[in-house]
């Protein structure tokens, strides 16, 4: 029986984060690695119209958003989607495994981050470096950004904030020279791609939009929630995808698809080359460190909370709610070891794809799952729904064109990794005999 809305009063937090830093924590997340590293990739599908690809990305992310925004304001938590699972499924096993699935797909989104800022770092290098010092540079990201979250919530904001305004400024300073060497007679000539490969490239690029649910993991953070996280989310999403949109569509304008072809792993770097001479490879790269560092931060962010919460309702080993140093969780460093893992094992495209896939499968069950309290929340069913047919839409088309051009091992590894998810809930669950916790309040 569903409770009614007026029984389940919106609780207020502390106020350390504010409607700025969200939305900063929103656009650090979403922007850390599918402007700089992926669109190289995704023209190798859309070809010159991969600015379409992060419109079509956008929209659908939009009907996500509207689900999340719902139910963030009405539940505010430290956990995010985590109790959203709880809360729309109920304490069962589906909760239980979306839960641990969604905090391993945040890390290979984290490693995907890595990756790209690995990528960037060679390349700005005056010397050759080994492959290997790409997993170095890597693995010590998460290094320094573990020490960031320590600190807490306050810092993590701040330095988003600060961060995001320099990206955005560089970008800006990036568009206005782009616009004067940009040659829009490039849009004529998309050789032999099809519509179809839009599809498939706006799904790839769907993780460079998941930074919108770690604003979620905040609101328990906020002073008035009910009203900052809606519009925290949606101005995030908005600022990302006029950028993704501008941007990409300079880039196409300055590169030939065989040089983006080339240069996959800094594109960005090469336009900004095209566009600034060496000076302008220098400053787009060092815009492309701060992006995905960011990114790395802001899901570290939202991962440390995801564990705090969900270790709380027993869904994790309880020694991810051991303290650490200023507020800080155990969760943090074992989710920063798992992502070390997947940074040493996979390329940036494997974790792009599996980062896209996780993530479609994340927000379209949680919209499924919102359907069955849309009457608590005040949402409209039929953009629920619309929300889970285009998540599973697009997820079909990506998974459908990772089968057929990747290694098999990309999509296995995703497949194992949702298997193995709920598999750990069923047997924790019956070792422990727990049951799973909602939060009445923001904690």
């Amino acid at each position: 029986m569903s409770v009614p809305e007026s029984a389940v009063p919106t609780p207020k937090g502390t106020g350390s984060i504010t409607v700025a830093s969200a939305t900063a924590i929103g656009v650090g997340g979403m922007m850390g690695a599918g402007l700089y590293t992926l669109v190289g990739l995704a023209s190798t599908t859309a070809g010159v119209w991969v600015p379409l690809a992060f419109l079509v990305g956008g929209v659908v992310t939009v009907f996500s958003v509207y689900s999340y925004a719902k139910l963030g304001a009405k539940y505010p938590s430290r956990g995010g989607a985590a109790q959203f699972l709880i809360r729309c499924f109920g304490d069962g096993v589906i909760a239980g495994g979306l839960n641990v699935f969604q905090f391993l797909g945040w890390i290979i989104a984290m490693a995907l981050y890595c990756a790209g800022f690995a990528g960037y770092a060679r390349a700005l290098l005056p010397w050759h470096t080994p492959e290997w010092s790409g997993k170095a540079i890597g693995i010590g990201l998460i290094v320094a950004v573990v020490f960031v979250n320590m600190v807490g919530s306050k810092l993590v904001g701040r330095s988003e904030t600060f961060v995001v305004a320099i990206e955005l400024a560089i970008l800006a300073v990036f568009a206005v020279f782009g616009l004067m060497k940009s040659d829009p007679a490039r849009f004529a000539d998309n050789g032999d791609h099809h519509w179809l490969g839009v599809l498939f490239a706006a799904g790839l690029l769907y993780v460079t939009y998941e930074g919108f649910g770690v604003v979620t993991n905040s609101a328990g953070d906020m002073r008035d929630p009910a009203k900052e996280l809606p519009r925290a989310m949606y101005t995030a999403l908005a600022i990302v995808v006029v950028v993704y949109v501008v941007i990409s569509t300079i880039v196409v304008m300055l590169l030939s698809l065989p040089a983006m072809d080339v240069n996959q792993g800094h594109v960005l770097s090469e336009a900004g080359a095209a566009a600034m001479g060496h000076a302008g490879f220098v400053v787009i790269g060092v815009a492309a460190l701060l992006a995905t560092a960011s990114g790395v931060n802001a899901t570290m962010f939202g991962d440390a909370n995801l564990a705090y919460m969900v270790s709380k309702s027993g869904e994790l080993p309880a020694n991810f709610a051991r303290g650490v140093w200023r507020g800080g969780t155990g969760g943090l460093f074992i989710a920063a070891v798992i992502t070390a893992g997947f940074v040493m094992f996979f390329p940036l495209a494997a974790v792009g794809q599996m980062a896209s896939l996780a993530f479609l499968i994340v927000y379209g069950t949680v919209s499924l799952g919102h359907l069955r309290v849309y009457r608590e929340t005040g949402a409209k069913p039929w953009l629920l729904v619309l929300a889970v047919a285009l998540n599973l839409a697009l997820f079909a088309l990506l998974l459908g064109y990772t089968i057929h051009t990747g290694p098999a091992s990309t999509w296995i590894t995703l497949l194992a990794v949702l298997v193995l998810s709920f598999v750990f809930e069923v047997v924790y669950r019956r070792r422990t005999g727990r049951s799973l916790a909602l939060e009445s309040t923001a904690t």
